[in-house]
């Protein structure tokens, strides 16, 4: 998601991850960041769950690549699950026969663990996204990065059943050298994008279509969102952009690893 929306966004979320902590039977959090003053959290992240299986580092530059070769797509959903539009996107992917990234938000992932599970019965990948999208990481603490991060990872994996998201993706591309190392050390492969449809936006599916079209040679890692606001023009691009992209001779796979 570009920055320029980053800042409602992020009140939302923050809202909600206040509400969801302060009903938790052990805190993740150590402090709240308050973003309007641009203060810095302190203390330590909690310690992960001793359940947790060690994970094998990845590399920790930003993936656009796609594991599909020089004529692959990476479709790439972000800030859901959303009751309502993430099922018509399952739907309609799997009508298409179509896998894709789902870049998720923890608080999202958390509220609707039944989706995240449905997302990986798909045969989807889980790709971390923070706990609240904040697009002003990349001028935090390292504590408050590493809050962000690895609380979405406990989050997203307990919703899920387990199975741990395999990228991360920063809100509005608010990566530092820091968050990029410490997502690679989990596991999760920092993740950019190359085509941005700017959904968020609502420039109308046909605009969406033609960015795709227009931009698809710049490279394969198309961003579109499940979430955040009413997304029936994403799914109507979806709708007819999937089977043109096919047309083109382009398949559909994952981000590189």
């Amino acid at each position: 998601m570009a920055k320029d929306r980053g800042r409602a966004w992020h009140n939302r979320f923050l809202a909600a991850v206040i509400g969801v902590t302060a009903l938790a039977a052990a805190s993740v959090w150590t402090a709240q960041a308050d973003t309007a003053g641009g203060q810095q959290p302190q203390g330590r992240v909690s310690s992960p769950d001793a359940r947790d299986r060690p994970v094998a580092k990845v590399a920790a530059d930003i993936a656009h690549a796609s594991d599909r070769g020089a004529r692959g797509v990476n479709i790439t959903i972000d800030d859901g699950p959303d009751p309502v539009w993430t099922p018509q996107v399952l739907r309609l992917l799997k009508d298409r026969g179509v896998k894709a990234t789902f870049c998720m938000v923890g608080t999202q992932a958390q509220a609707y663990p039944d989706l995240v599970k449905a997302v990986v019965a798909d045969g989807h990948r889980l790709c971390n996204h923070t706990v609240s999208h904040d697009t002003t990481m990349d001028t935090k603490s390292e504590a408050y990065q590493s809050q962000q991060i690895l609380d979405a990872e406990r989050m997203i994996t307990k919703a899920s059943g387990g199975v741990r998201s395999q990228y991360y993706r920063a809100p509005g591309g608010a990566f530092t050298p820091y968050s990029r190392q410490l997502a690679a050390s989990h596991g999760m492969r920092p993740l950019g994008w190359n085509v941005d449809t700017k959904d968020f936006e609502h420039p109308g599916a046909d605009t969406m279509v033609a960015t795709v079209k227009r931009e698809i040679s710049n490279g394969p890692t198309v961003l579109f969102h499940d979430a955040g606001g009413e997304r029936s023009e994403t799914v109507a691009a979806l709708r007819e952009v999937l089977p043109w992209l096919k047309e083109q001779g382009y398949s559909f796979g994952f981000p590189v690893r």
